[in-house]
């Protein structure tokens, strides 16, 4: 019963990161297309404040053991891929 627990933990723990992790996208991606240019500061903020509150989420799963340090590191690496793609998409613009 306990090790449904944990395994019911981890599993939202991690559905709960992805989707973090895609909010942000969808944040970025939306604040590219409408508001602000990739040089402006305010995206800049937005795009630094979300991505480190993020990695806090990401360490603090990972201190509690419900997230491996691969799977946070991998779930930040692949966003960062992400959005260096929306990156040098809005810059072709």
């Amino acid at each position: 019963m306990v090790s449904d627990m944990k395994v019911d933990h981890r599993e939202k723990a991690h559905a709960l990161l992805k989707a973090d992790a895609e909010k942000i996208l969808r944040l970025i991606q939306v604040q590219m297309d409408n508001l602000t240019m990739p040089q402006c500061p305010l995206y800049e903020e937005v795009l630094d404040t979300q991505m480190f509150g993020l990695s806090r989420e990401i360490d603090f799963a990972v201190r509690l053991g419900l997230v491996d340090p691969k799977y946070g590191k991998e779930l930040m690496d692949s966003l960062e891929r992400q959005l260096s793609v929306l990156h040098e998409a809005s810059i072709r613009k």
